[in-house]
């Protein structure tokens, strides 16, 4: 067990942003601190010039500009000042015509609202969504198309069934060109034009400027528009129209947000790392994996309105740290991967194996004080549910150092719309940090590049498969007839798995006999 001595030396309580860091249960010796300053102080100066504007991603030769969202002053340029400003201004505006009926849909004034977006352009609203909503007084109900899953797509739409009049859909993309977003956008429209709507009278674009979607958006006269600037990461994209718009329709307070984000990082930009909680968060994840990503991060809000918080930060926390080589060039591999749900619902799941198993991660518990608004009931005698829900924390936290199994706490008071943007903000500046401490790009995501280049030749591919087929209607070929038509034995694998999947959708002009042993299967285009 901790000591009480060692709590109080690791307990930092952060009054301004209304947050208690825990790191008591983190074995690191009373020299680590000090021996990680100059890297740490060098980590410091990097951040203070990403904040004035240095570039910071050079493959795109982009600066690294979220922090601006939140103090628009802080901005290198007017010009920038002056559209974060604007777009503040605007959100609200949009919001209250919204609310007020001003803009409305075919069926009358708007009672739901459709996000189509993908990674941050969803996982962002989909966190603030479920950790700020209150249903009986939120002025819209969100829904979202977060993928481009056709199955996904319907049960959302059997959600809006007979409400699409009164629908409004944003679709967010800064290219316009991701195909998952793209694809959602299409499905919705022929969802609205098969109710007899017209989709562009019931959308709103939050694109980059002169982007294939802002293209399309003016064409088409959608409601409006709004920017997704290059100086803005997808992950990071959240407290820019990205989430501000959605929150604001929905009605959640998104100033509340921008605030706490705001406080945090005025906190988190000392450059005494005990008076800075993202130092102290960055240094911990250091030593716990050793600088080398050598454990897993497992998320454990105790709170069922920050269960998607650990969805959130896969994304910020993997796509930023997940890098091949460092900025010398040299391959290192490094990354943190993060995985979690929610306490105390994971008692009855993973923890088994957190305290007796591999022993290959930490765990970051996200304490929340207040249990309800309100009064609670006795479960037992003078004990409520949230009473056992702190409990099951404690015990779980104790129960895992023990087994040599170490933790880190969040303490929050409650959650709200300052506490979400406090959170944000925090692990944002923790990542930036910590990537600065391993001497890697935290801004630029080659990985996720690849990844859409290779499915796009796939989906080429496809294409190839098809018109092979189709040129040849009613003869029957076997996948190594197809790969070798097509130039290369290498493709059979993937000629099966796509003719396969073609059969099973598209039964009425595809056929395949023998798909139980792949070098047998045949396949035929039917006309």
């Amino acid at each position: 067990m901790s000591s009480w001595n060692t709590f109080c030396e690791r307990y930092f309580h952060f009054e301004s942003a209304a947050l208690s860091l825990d790191l008591s249960r983190v074995r690191f010796p009373d020299s680590f601190l000090e021996s990680m300053e100059p890297a740490m102080q060098k980590a410091f100066t990097a951040m203070a010039q990403l904040e004035q504007g240095a570039i910071a991603n050079p493959d795109e030769d982009r600066m690294v500009g979220h922090y601006w969202l939140r103090n628009a002053r802080l901005a290198p340029s007017p010009e920038i000042q002056q559209a974060i400003e604007a777009t503040l201004e605007k959100i609200q505006s949009i919001a209250d015509q919204v609310h007020s009926g001003q803009i409305r849909g075919a069926d009358g004034a708007f009672e739901h609202l459709l996000i189509i977006g993908i990674g941050g352009s969803a996982l962002g609203p989909q966190f603030v969504d479920r950790a700020l909503r209150h249903p009986a007084a939120d002025r819209l109900q969100t829904h979202f198309f977060d993928n481009t899953d056709p199955d996904g797509i319907d049960l959302v739409l059997a959600e809006l069934k007979g409400q699409l009049g009164r629908t409004l859909s944003v679709v967010i993309s800064k290219s316009g060109g991701t195909p998952e977003t793209r694809n959602g956008m299409l499905e919705a429209r022929s969802a609205y034009e098969r109710d007899g709507l017209k989709f562009s009278e019931h959308a709103i674009a939050v694109t980059g400027e002169g982007s294939a979607l802002d293209k399309v958006a003016q064409q088409e006269q959608w409601i409006t528009r709004f920017p997704m600037w290059d100086w803005v990461g997808g992950r990071t994209s959240e407290l820019a129209a990205v989430g501000l718009l959605p929150a604001a329709l929905q009605g959640l307070d998104y100033r509340g947000m921008l605030t706490g984000a705001a406080a945090m990082d005025q906190l988190t930009r000392a450059t005494t790392t005990q008076e800075n909680p993202a130092a102290l968060l960055s240094l911990m994840w250091y030593y716990l994996t050793d600088g080398k990503g050598s454990k897993d991060m497992v998320i454990l809000p105790y709170k069922d309105r920050l269960e998607l918080f650990s969805k959130y930060l896969q994304q910020l926390v993997m796509e930023s740290l997940g890098k091949e080589c460092d900025l010398n060039g040299k391959v290192v591999n490094q990354g943190i991967a993060v995985y979690g749900n929610k306490g105390s619902t994971d008692q009855h799941a993973y923890v088994q194996q957190l305290r007796e198993g591999l022993h290959n991660f930490f765990v970051t518990f996200i304490e929340v004080l207040e249990a309800r608004k309100g009064a609670s009931i006795d479960v037992d005698d003078a004990t409520t549910s949230g009473d056992y829900l702190q409990g099951f924390y404690l015990g779980t936290r104790d129960a895992l150092f023990e087994k040599d199994r170490e933790s880190i706490t969040i303490t929050v008071r409650s959650v709200d719309a300052f506490t979400v943007g406090a959170l944000i903000a925090l692990f944002e500046r923790a990542v930036g940090l910590y990537a600065n401490l391993v001497n890697i790009n935290a801004y630029h995501q080659p990985g996720v590049e690849a990844g859409k280049k290779a499915a796009a030749s796939i989906l080429d591919l496809k294409n190839r498969i098809q018109d092979l087929l189709q040129s040849r209607p009613g003869q029957e070929l076997s996948v190594e007839d197809i790969a070798k038509e097509l130039g290369s034995k290498d493709l059979c694998e993937k000629v099966f798995k796509l003719l396969t999947s073609k059969v099973v959708n598209d039964p009425t002009h595809y056929r395949g006999t023998g798909l139980h042993d792949p070098r047998s299967a045949l396949f035929a285009y039917l006309g």
